[in-house]
């Protein structure tokens, strides 16, 4: 028998080794069953197994063709995607050859949802494995444009501002109307292997998802339909295209397969679709409600747009959908440095922020046919590498189209430099934004205007005031003072409190910020601002006349 060895009392308290008592450890698993440990672990796990959530898939996208085959909705869907890839003669079987270079394809689903975050259809893509391609033997040229940002929502506020309709169309498996110019072999699809010849590789004759040239092949084709329509491309942006015949107007938008037309004539919009729909497989989608992640809502005061559900994926997607919300983005007067923990800290109060602001937007509303910007920049704001920061924001009207807020690229010597490359950036972004309005065919009645908030950019721009300090500026941004000379542009000053562009180059105070967030029309959707939402905002507002203590909680 084990014997415990004596111990001497240090104390009054008895315990079981001191008088020699032994008890032998008993496992958990042992104690509630005769079966070995390795059963119960078995049976333990199994359990646990059994009580998780298996994934939904009619709900969501189920990860492989594997998964899919188990449900009908996404059989069904790829029974649809084949039949229109036969339909379009996407391909024909032809023998392999030691001289082909096969890629490979696989099924990727999609749900398609409406604005709303309900299911609108279930979508099964047939995508070749274009990281199988040779460069020079399958492929060449790839580059494809796609429509900029600015550009739509100019489309936008002249729609508004003329009260033109808005269509939105998608064209069905829009890459396959693409024809390649190059010899391109795949391997036969899962679940549609050719019983007859099952070692036939696909000959592709159109352009397939997932093949490096398949986007700059669908564009090429659509564009040239356009052109044969009496359609220009725009010369400021690839993806905008015009039509003028006397008195009448239409603009049209791509992106990939989506298309926003816009014009003076509802009927001719009717004649317009219908003509595309001979040469091209179109749903017409009606009147403009959902655009490249933007919710667009028509009302009598103008157009509303909103990112909320784009918003709210982003948020549940890395679970911050419940968090408390912030009153601005970032925290004030906040200065970021490398190799600080306070990034993933600075990163979760912008989605706090965006909790509190799902339903913001801007409205679009009929105004002057005039466009004008604010230009600012923080002068050496980087405190690691001293870099300034470039902000500005331009309006058609009432309307903010464009903005940016971008480091610069070399650092500035003075606050006076700093703010001249500034100027310089925005009024790049004028020059463009003319040549669009050129190309719309829209007369700008006066030249943009440009406002500063610093005197010295302003000399420099407006006067041949360069020396030895500022010739570096004279050979680089010489064009604004050229603008200015030309009368294309005019610089003026606003103090710096009304300076808007203010609210991109650094972090403000909440009062500051929300200050200038009511200034460049950035609001609350009014569909939403009734009931408690009104009370809420309501006592926000108090709060804000009552408090001017700053919210320093990061």
């Amino acid at each position: 028998m084990f014997q415990v060895p004596a111990v001497t009392n240090t104390h009054s308290m008895v315990t079981r080794s001191k008088v020699g008592t032994f008890k032998p450890k008993a496992l958990v698993a042992q104690a509630i069953t005769d079966e070995p440990l390795s059963v119960v672990k078995s049976a333990t796990l199994s359990k646990s197994s059994s009580k998780a959530l298996k994934p939904d898939y009619t709900l969501t996208e189920p990860p492989s063709y594997k998964v899919a085959v188990q449900f009908p909705q996404w059989c069904a869907a790829m029974d649809e995607e084949f039949a229109a890839l036969q339909r379009q003669g996407t391909w024909s079987l032809v023998p392999p050859s030691t001289s082909q270079n096969v890629v490979g394809c696989k099924w990727v689903f999609k749900l398609k949802l409406n604005s709303d975050g309900s299911i609108n259809r279930y979508k099964a893509r047939l995508v070749a494995k274009g990281f199988h391609q040779q460069y020079g033997v399958d492929f060449e040229e790839t580059f494809s444009p796609v429509i900029k940002p600015p550009t739509v929502r100019i489309i936008l506020s002249l729609a508004v501002q003329f009260d033109w309709p808005l269509r939105q169309l998608d064209v069905r498996n829009a890459f396959l109307h693409g024809l390649l110019r190059e010899e391109v072999y795949m391997v036969q699809p899962p679940r549609y292997v050719d019983p007859s010849c099952p070692n036939h590789v696909c000959r592709l004759w159109k352009s397939l998802y997932g093949l490096k040239q398949a986007p700059r092949a669908w564009f090429e084709r659509f564009s040239t339909q356009l052109l044969h329509m009496g359609f220009q491309a725009s010369l400021a942006d690839s993806s905008l295209f015009i039509l003028h015949h006397g008195t009448l107007v239409v603009y049209l938008l791509v992106y990939v397969d989506d298309i926003v037309i816009t014009g003076n004539n509802p009927k001719f919009l009717d004649t317009l679709v219908a003509q595309l729909s001979q040469a091209f497989e179109l749903k017409d989608l009606g009147p403009l409600h959902y655009f490249l992640g933007l919710q667009i809502t028509r009302s009598s005061k103008g157009l509303f747009l909103t990112q909320t559900k784009y918003a709210q994926d982003l948020l549940l997607k890395l679970q911050m959908q419940s968090s408390k919300p912030a009153r601005s983005p970032c925290a004030p007067h906040l200065r970021l440095v490398p190799n600080e923990d306070v990034h993933l800290t600075a990163a979760k109060r912008i989605l706090r922020y965006i909790t509190g602001t799902l339903h913001f937007g801007i409205l679009l509303q009929p105004g002057p046919i005039s466009l004008s910007a604010f230009s600012d920049s923080d002068w050496a704001g980087d405190p690691f590498d001293r870099r300034s920061t470039t902000g500005f924001i331009a309006y058609l009207g009432y309307n903010p189209i464009t903005w940016s807020a971008k480091k610069q690229d070399t650092v500035s010597r003075s606050s006076t430099e700093s703010e001249y490359r500034a100027l310089a950036s925005t009024a790049a972004e004028l020059c463009w934004l003319r040549q669009v309005f050129k190309d719309l065919g829209i007369f700008l009645p006066t030249a943009p205007k440009l406002w500063c908030d610093n005197v010295s950019a302003l000399a420099i721009a407006s006067n041949p005031v360069f020396h030895a300090r500022t010739k570096h500026l004279e050979v680089d941004y010489h064009f604004v003072r050229e603008k200015v000379l030309r009368r294309d542009l005019q610089v003026k000053y606003i103090a710096t409190g009304d300076q808007l562009a203010d609210i991109f180059t650094k972090s403000l105070s909440t009062s500051q910020f929300v200050y200038l967030r009511s200034k460049i029309m950035v609001s609350l959707d009014p569909m939403v601002l009734r009931g408690d939402v009104r009370d809420k905002v309501q006592m926000v507002k108090t709060e804000h006349k009552s408090e001017n203590k700053e919210e320093d909680e990061v």
